[in-house]
């Protein structure tokens, strides 16, 4: 009953036992190393982090959820101008909001299907949830060497989230991992975050360096973060699982899918429209996305960091007007960028 009512929210579901698993030691590992930076919140508690039963007392099943945010085709990008790339999953509305309204609907179903009082909890990629490992457990994919959950089907551009609830459901069988001898994502990845397989480095990962972290880019990392203003998916288009193969389309029988569909503004934006932005016009257009996350300074860091790595003289106005404002740290990296492009004069 819980499988077909999430058919009809255009939910693909797995289960698993509300249990700690061994991804627990591996993150306490990851945290001794400090490969999460500056993600303070990561290294609290984390303990709980892998034990669902300490978030939700009595829980005994996590009802994983797997939604696909890939847009079937991207324009193509000006070859006239320098641009900035964003990140797919940031192209469209916030996907928090939109997977986790759908996660709340089946979650209010829940007592009426079980004809009892249910307690439950839903978290979409902000609580103190591990969903990747959860996910794996529950038979929605593997985790591949690039750290992200890959459905054979759908592929890695997955939005997850998690319902842990006292409900007790069969556990679905782990999806065996796939990745073999392939290491496409490992060699394409242009600052070497991952010091080995299945591990990252995320103080060396442009969506950390270009969301998460505040302050100043290591400058070691910026030539590597090339055209990339926020977030970055080259890990995942050189996965042989995300190459272009038939896909049957997720139901979307509430529309929220639509929410995700790339907004005009934000699938090429050039890198001379994303400097000229000012506060104001940052929040407007960065309204109910992912992108707000990054500050409007973080945005025209990164815009900044970009237009030194275009060679393109055209944005050496944009760059001076910033190495003369007021703002220290967009001044130094505007400094930076103009150095780029003497350098490729």
């Amino acid at each position: 009953a819980l499988t077909e009512q999430a058919r009809r929210l255009g939910l693909q579901l797995g289960f698993s036992r509300a249990l700690p698993g061994p991804e627990g030691a591996r993150l306490r590992e990851w945290l001794r190393e400090g490969r999460h930076g500056t993600m303070q919140w990561l290294a609290r508690n984390p303990a709980r982090r892998s034990d669902p039963r300490q978030v939700l007392d009595g829980a005994l099943t996590v009802v994983s959820v797997g939604e696909s945010y890939a847009p079937a085709e991207l324009p193509d990008p000006p070859t006239d101008r320098p641009f900035g790339r964003i990140a797919r999953y940031a192209l469209g509305d916030d996907y928090h909001d939109v997977l986790l309204e759908r996660l709340r609907a089946l979650e209010a179903a829940l007592p009426a299907l079980a004809d009892r009082a249910v307690q439950s909890r839903s978290y979409v990629d902000t609580g103190p949830v591990l969903e990747r490992a959860a996910a794996e457990r529950a038979g929605l994919g593997w985790i591949g060497k690039n750290t992200c959950l890959i459905d054979p089907e759908r592929g890695s551009h997955l939005m997850l989230g998690v319902i842990l609830t006292d409900l007790e459901l069969a556990p679905d069988a782990p999806e065996p991992d796939h990745c073999g001898t392939c290491r496409a994502c490992l060699d394409a990845c242009p600052t070497d975050a991952f010091p080995e397989p299945f591990v990252l480095d995320a103080t060396r990962c442009l969506s950390y360096t270009t969301i998460e972290l505040r302050g100043p880019i290591p400058e070691g990392l910026r030539e590597g973060q090339g055209e990339h203003v926020f977030g970055c998916d080259v890990c995942q288009t050189v996965c042989p699982w995300n190459q272009s193969r038939p896909r049957t389309a997720p139901a979307d029988p509430l529309g929220l899918r639509a929410r995700l569909e790339p907004r005009s503004a934000w699938q090429t934006p050039t890198l001379s429209w994303l400097l000229g932005l000012n506060e104001a016009t940052f929040r407007e257009h960065t309204h109910k996305t992912a992108i707000r996350r990054t500050g409007y300074q973080g945005l025209i860091r990164n815009a900044i960091v970009a237009a030194g790595n275009s060679g393109d003289a055209r944005l050496r106005g944009e760059l001076e007007r910033h190495a003369e404002g007021a703002d220290p740290l967009l001044a130094e990296h505007a400094r930076w960028a103009l150095a780029r492009l003497d350098a490729a004069d």
